[in-house]
Parts: structure tokens; sequence; C-alpha cells
């Protein structure tokens, strides 16, 4: 049975964005994708408010985490950790033999500019990792207030996002804002399906990534740089998806920047509004999410038979992720290509299942 997806990714993908990938198949060193390249990066440029390059990979977010923080650093990461994507991040140093130390919260809570201002303030780092929107606990850190201070304090730091779960459904000012590396995938906000890697990339990333030995090859900024200025990729890029991706930035772009970031807004108020009545959020108010709502289970239910149910019904929540949080909290996604219309539906069938109407 069909369902339509709530959950924080792969999210729903519509028909016509489907539809796109089945154009017909180009090679990638043609004339052809070039074209193609060309027209979709500055409407990614659009939507990231910025003049410098954005990059697409064939990969995860994931992958591109892993090459950001490889060909970055020189001297010391700081990690900021407030969930298990964010955690992701010191794993992906570790594994790689960056050197690194991390500063955390209890999950649920965010950062503060203060609290980060602090952790850098103890060691020589020149790489910090932030985490936009932290998708296993609905918290969204204040991303503009902590580049401001870092730009302030400690400007020679490269600031490293993963807006995975963001990118595409609030407002990022790549440029304004100062940032590095803000990386996301196609499967969460741009409502596509899965295999592209979005990342904008810095002047001042770039200059860090050429000091780097050892740097890598598949995701090396500057190798990157050199194919992106003629509208190509390094590698075979995946071309039906970044087809629909072109499709859906025209799209993106029609509603309208400020109007979709709205729509988000609205979304997200709807699930929070109802999750204060009939449950309880598990992120601090301060920090909650515009595109994923984390609900504390407060009566105890099986989200396990509550999805089956939905199941049913056509529709799909997730989850509290991990073990930590699995049965402990459910997370809706609204996101994408959702709508306010569609997040009253979901939101009602929880209702009529768990007998709350």
């Amino acid at each position: 049975m069909y369902k339509k997806l709530f959950i924080p990714g792969p999210t729903h993908v519509r028909k016509s964005i489907l539809d796109a990938q089945t154009a017909p198949m180009i090679g990638h060193r043609s004339t052809e994708y070039s074209d193609l390249q060309a027209e979709v990066t500055p409407k990614l440029q659009q939507l990231l408010y910025t003049e410098q390059p954005v990059f697409i990979f064939t990969s995860s977010g994931t992958g591109v985490m892993e090459g950001a923080i490889r060909q970055t650093v020189l001297k010391r990461a700081l990690v900021t950790v407030c969930g298990a994507f964010s955690d992701r991040w010191h794993q992906i140093a570790v594994a790689n033999g960056v050197p690194v130390d991390r500063i955390d919260v209890e999950w649920g809570q965010g950062f503060s500019p203060e609290a980060i201002d602090a952790a850098l303030s103890q060691g020589d780092y020149d790489v910090l990792t932030i985490m936009l929107n932290e998708t296993s606990t609905g918290v969204m850190n204040p991303l503009k207030e902590i580049a401001a201070m870092v730009r302030e304090k400690y400007p020679d730091v490269v600031i490293l996002v993963d807006a995975v779960s963001a990118m595409a459904g609030v407002k990022i000012e790549f440029d304004a804002w100062d940032l590095d590396v803000v990386i996301s995938s196609s499967q969460k906000c741009f409502a596509l399906p899965p295999g592209l890697a979005i990342t904008a990339v810095s002047e001042r990333a770039l200059k860090r990534a050429e000091q780097v030995p050892n740097r890598g090859y598949y995701y090396d900024f500057p190798n990157m740089l050199k194919y992106y200025k003629r509208s190509q990729t390094p590698a075979t890029p995946a071309v039906s998806l970044i087809q629909a991706l072109n499709q859906q930035m025209d799209d993106v772009l029609q509603e309208g920047l400020e109007v979709r970031w709205a729509r988000h807004i609205e979304m997200a108020e709807i699930v929070h509004v109802w999750a204060r009545k009939h449950w309880a959020l598990f992120a601090n108010e301060a920090y909650l999410s515009n595109t994923v709502t984390a609900v504390a289970n407060t009566r105890g239910i099986s989200i396990a038979d509550l999805n089956k149910e939905l199941g049913k019904r056509g529709a799909m929540i997730s989850n509290g992720y991990g073990s930590k949080l699995k049965e402990k909290t459910f997370r809706i996604a609204h996101m994408g290509d959702l709508t306010p219309k569609d997040i009253r539906w979901v939101l009602g069938l929880i209702d009529d299942i768990v007998g709350l109407a």
C-alpha cells in the first residue's frame, strides 16, 4: 500500500519529480550535462543566498561530512554534540585520525553561542562543527548567532554545518552568516529521492583544504572546484537525480523562498501546538525545529503499533531514533513538499487511532 511519508527522510516525493528522473540519459562529459549543471547551480546558490560554489556530490550527506572534516583540520576540531547525528561528526573525525574534542549537551537541548565560545576558548581549534537541525531530537541550533560569535572571536576557525534535515526548509544565508561548509542531502527538505549531497563551500574552506595533505580523493574540494568551473564533476554524477533536482528547484523558486520558509514554520507550529496539547515536546522550547518534531511518548503507547495502524491508512511517521529514544519518543517530519493540510491529516489519523479525537 502507498504511504505518504512523514518521516525525516526519505520524505514524500511528488510524482512530477519522480517522472523528471525518466528523461533520456545523457553523457556526463557531454555539453548537455554541462548545460544541466550550469542551469541548476545558480538556483542552488539562490536557495542559499550565496555567490560561492555549491557542489553536487553523488553521495549521502555523511560522505561529505567525512570529506569536509578530513580536509579542513590542520590543528584540532571541536565537535558540538546534541544528539545522534551530531555525534556522527565525532565518530568520523576519530575514524579518520583527525585530532578532535567534543562538547555535549543533554539530548533535547541545543547550543548557545556562549557555550560554544567557552569551549573554543579552551583549545587551539581551527574547525568547529555545528548541527543546524538535530534530526534525532527535533532541536534546531541558532546557527546565525553562533556563526556571528565565531567570526568575531575566532575568525580563522572553519565552520562546518550539517544542514541535512534543514536545507531547503529553512533560511540559510551562507554569505551573510560567513559560513564555510554547509551540507545537505536530497532526501530531506529537497523532497527528492536519496543520492545527492548539496554542499556550499567557502573560499576560506577551499584555501584550508589546499593546505591539508592526504585530504582524500572523492570529496577533494579543490579538485571539485576545477570541474565545477566548467560545470562538471570529477566522477560520474547521478544524472537522473540532478535532472529531478533541476525540476524541483524550478518549483521551489516558483513557490518563493520566503513563502517556503513560512510554510515550514506554519507546519511546525501546527505540530507543536498539537504535541503540547496531547503529549509533550521532547526538545527544549528555545530550540524547536521547523522541519521535524520529536514528541515525548507521555501516554506510554506502542509507537510501533501506532505506525502499523497509520500504515493501514496510508501514512508513516518515525519512531524515536536509536535505543535511547525508541518508543520513548516519536518523530513527525514537516518538511519538503508537505503542506499544512497534510500535517492536519496525519495528526487527525493519530488522534483517531489513539482515541484523542
